[in-house]
């Protein structure tokens, strides 16, 4: 099965590459360094001729409100139109758990609108939401950071290994579309600044981390189970934080 990748050669996209391959697949990485770009169109309807699957796991390059919303819609649109032209029949969609929840976050409603152009689109689709990476504590620390103190929100967090995430959007994309919205997280559940804490100290850093519920988190202020899905809705990773500190340092 010839299956395109959208952000092929990114963190995620990277590693679905090499899993569908392993799986005896056709993972083609498009990207603009492959010479596709979703923004504008360019080498769309190339990278998808004979493409049974297109699995979407880009980024926008900024994270600025405006731009990160015109990244998601104008390539959503782009994208879906290229699919119907070539008669692609499962549209995946990597998306982030809590969006609905957090609409005085950019980058959330950014995605919110995605995941509205794809629902309305003809082509069969699956929407999956993941919550927080590992790979991603250490730059939300420094977000964090005022001087020698780190400000995190005490509310709970889930996040997973970005090889578990591979592993579920490898597997939703050689499954049937399901036409729904489901989620995968964590094999465990933290408070927020324990978790940063207990990275900084396998990291060896200095900083210092302080619990504050009025800490903002990109730009939101979080209620207690804003980053977490609900009880008993979402899929299990099953790499453990301890166990991905350890291979990561």
């Amino acid at each position: 099965m010839k299956i395109v990748v959208i952000g092929g050669t990114g963190l995620i996209g990277g590693k679905v590459v090499g899993k569908l391959t392993e799986r005896g697949h056709e993972a083609v990485p498009a990207a603009p360094g492959t010479g596709v770009n979703t923004l504008t169109g360019e080498g769309l309807d190339t990278a998808l001729a004979g493409a049974q699957v297109v699995v979407d796991v880009a980024n926008s390059p900024s994270f600025e409100e405006s731009a990160v919303l015109e990244f998601f819609t104008t390539s959503t649109r782009n994208l879906l139109a290229a699919e119907t032209k070539a008669g692609v029949t499962h549209h995946l969609a990597l998306s982030i758990v809590g969006i609905d929840d957090l609409p005085d976050n950019g980058y959330f409603r950014a995605k919110a609108a995605q995941e509205r152009l794809i629902k309305q689109s003809p082509v069969a689709y699956s929407i999956l939401r993941a919550t927080q990476f590992f790979e991603f504590v250490k730059g939300i620390a420094d977000t964090a950071t005022d001087g020698d103190t780190v400000r995190v929100p005490p509310v709970l967090f889930q996040p997973m290994a970005a090889e578990d995430v591979a592993e579920a959007v490898t597997k939703a994309a050689v499954g049937i579309p399901q036409k729904a919205t489901t989620e995968v997280a964590g094999p465990e559940v933290f408070r927020f600044d324990e978790l940063v804490t207990r990275a900084l100290h396998a990291w060896h850093d200095p900083r210092t981390v302080v619990p504050d519920p009025h800490a903002r988190y990109f730009g939101s202020e979080l209620a207690e189970r804003s980053l977490v899905p609900d009880e008993g809705s979402a899929r299990l990773a099953t790499i453990r934080f301890d166990d991905w500190l350890r291979t990561s340092s």
